[in-house]
């Protein structure tokens, strides 16, 4: 669905991405991980647009979607939940989830099913974003980008900073989105929960893909989570 080629990109002057190499295909769960600084958030960003693509491709569906702007990537079927979730805070929760919703209606996500899969957003769908709690705040970030029926779902961080309840509540609701066939590119640093939910994974170092395979593969190469991901 989506491929990375020795992408290039990075913040004015400061590259950070240096031959990035990345492929998720369809109804496949793909993460991205490394530790902080290494360049996650860039290539996030890279792909949705937000910053330029200084070299390589991406392809989107087989359409090359080099200097794609947000906006076109999301209508292309690109949702993202950014890291810190950014809700707006001075819209209530059904405000921010009908803000994003597709006009034409397709796909299988509405203001119901985004309720039934988080039920406490309905309890609250008349309070403003901002009287939230943070785990309450990252269910609506997931449910406004699943109105956008996207193809693929990108989530940084979608479960950094949680208590421990919420966070299982959280991963609960995307294994559900796996079993529905959702795409999905994931950050995050919980190996234990991702290792039966991703099916590959991708080690960053310093803007660079240094290693990608199974979860197992990873979890039999414990010198591997050693150099490229402890602290």
């Amino acid at each position: 669905m989506l491929k990375a080629e020795k992408i290039e990109s990075g913040y004015a002057e400061s590259k950070v991405l240096f031959g990035l190499d990345l492929e998720i295909p369809d109804k496949s769960v793909a993460s991205l991980i490394g530790r902080n600084g290494m360049g996650k958030t860039t290539t996030v960003r890279t792909l949705m647009g937000m910053l330029p693509l200084q070299a390589g491709s991406i392809t989107f569906d087989g359409q090359v979607v080099n200097g794609f702007r947000p906006h076109k990537m999301a209508r292309l079927g690109c949702g993202l939940v950014p890291e810190g979730r950014h809700v707006f805070p001075s819209l209530t929760v059904y405000e921010n989830l009908y803000a994003t919703a597709r006009n034409d209606h397709q796909g299988p996500w509405s203001l119901d099913t985004v309720y039934e899969l988080f039920p406490r957003l309905h309890e609250r769908r008349n309070q403003s974003a901002r009287t939230l709690s943070g785990g309450e705040q990252q269910m609506l970030a997931i449910g406004r980008a699943l109105m956008t029926n996207p193809r693929l779902l990108i989530l940084d961080e979608a479960t950094e900073g949680l208590a421990p309840v919420i966070r299982q509540e959280i991963w609960a609701c995307l294994r559900r989105l796996k079993e529905q066939g959702q795409t999905i590119l994931l950050i995050d640093k919980n190996l234990k929960e991702m290792h039966d939910f991703v099916d590959r994974h991708y080690m960053i170092e310093k803007g660079r893909i240094v290693w990608r395979g199974s979860s197992d593969e990873l979890m039999a190469q414990p010198e591997l989570v050693d150099q490229y991901l402890g602290v």
